[in-house]
């Protein structure tokens, strides 16, 4: 019985994750306002608060026409597909986007949106990188109040610090509910493909709704069958979500036991103090957040806290999936090899691109890690 709704659960998941068109239409539908939130960071507690409904927007597995004229072909293909998507109006309805300044492709996404994406107003948030210090956190503050103007003149939402307050508890637990999925899917018998699913489904619903369907996914699979015989990995990117190559993981009997991915664990690694100004809190948050490729970071702590992970979740070996162009993670990358042949860990480097649409030689490579696991 537990086994059939745990199935139903996830099916669920899956069809928000496969279908962002639909929960934008049933908040449109219910007079609700929509923000599009750009990769990797952006302050969605702030826009939840506003009681305007932040919606992520990662690109999608297709080919690449319109934004070509914006874009040089080597560019990052999650840029170049969101703009795709903007240009060929599948973001419609939606009152505006915010664009982080987080690497020099995003950068891009947001000047080449102003003039291909006419229709949808463009809000950067601008952070810095030296985000730690007193400075770098006035900084960020300076940020978030010009968004929160922006999202007034556009929506004409209003900002309230009671409100703040409330959102940052909300996405708080949200973060605590998803670090304890994260944990159980570990041991529980889940396919990459569902977990994938749980993840994905996060950025377009909100979070109170999100969090209400996994507290109860935990609890149906802390119940559940345990995985057994399987090959573990971590894997590490920035998105890991393309079907096809999900299910390359799945028939090759390999679970990914752990992730650094951008797209999923990443987002959830950080809470918002409670402070008696929570705009403040919240650019304490990005002060506090490490161990990322778009977070400047001259330690590279991030390639410890992989090993680290690798260690702790008894993982065999370490998958990178290689976002092709994408500066920031292939400059880690290479420390993050020499991490892993100091401590004897198996590792592969698999380059993807939105725009892929045969997997056969990463098929190669993962049924030939499994030989060596």
């Amino acid at each position: 019985m537990a086994e059939q709704t745990i199935k139903a659960l996830l099916e669920q998941f899956h069809e928000i994750a496969a279908d962002p068109r639909k929960q934008l239409d049933r908040y449109l539908a219910e007079g609700k306002k929509v923000v599009a939130v750009a990769p990797v960071y952006t302050p969605q507690e702030l826009i939840h608060s506003m009681g305007l409904v932040p919606m992520g927007v990662w690109g999608g597995d297709m080919e690449v026409n319109a934004a070509k004229e914006y874009y040089p072909a080597f560019i990052c293909s999650v840029m170049q597909t969101i703009l795709e998507l903007g240009i060929r109006g599948a973001y419609k309805g939606v009152s505006a986007i915010v664009i982080p300044s987080l690497c020099d492709s995003l950068k891009c996404l947001g000047q080449n949106w102003k003039y291909a994406v006419k229709d949808i107003p463009f809000i950067p948030m601008t952070y810095p990188q030296n985000r730690r210090k007193e400075y770098g956190i006035r900084f960020t503050m300076s940020g978030y109040e010009r968004v929160i103007n922006n999202l007034e003149a556009v929506t004409g939402a209003r900002f309230s610090e009671p409100a703040l307050a409330a959102s940052n508890e909300i996405y708080n637990e949200h973060n605590r509910v998803m670090r304890e999925f994260a944990r159980i899917a570990s041991e529980a018998e889940i396919s990459a493909a569902a977990r994938s699913d749980v993840f994905k489904s996060a950025w377009f619903i909100l979070p109170e709704e999100h969090t209400s369907m996994v507290k109860e996914l935990n609890r149906l699979l802390k119940e559940g069958p345990r995985a057994e015989n399987k090959k573990r990995v971590l894997v590490s990117g920035i998105l890991a979500d393309a079907p096809a190559l999900l299910r390359l993981f799945d028939e090759n009997n390999i679970k990914i036991a752990w992730d650094d991915v951008a797209g999923e664990s990443r987002q959830y690694r950080t809470d918002t103090p409670v402070m008696e100004n929570p705009l403040e809190a919240l650019a304490h948050k990005f002060a506090a957040m490490d161990c990322c490729s778009v977070l400047y970071d001259s330690d590279k702590k991030r390639v410890d806290q992989i090993i680290a992970d690798a260690k702790e979740y008894d993982v065999q070996g370490i998958i990178v999936l290689m976002t092709k162009f994408c500066d920031p993670e292939e400059f880690d990358y290479v420390l993050i090899k020499k991490a892993c042949e100091k401590e004897g860990m198996m590792h592969l480097n698999i380059e993807v691109d939105r725009q892929m649409v045969n997997y056969e030689q990463a098929g190669t490579m993962i049924e030939a890690l499994k030989e060596m696991l």
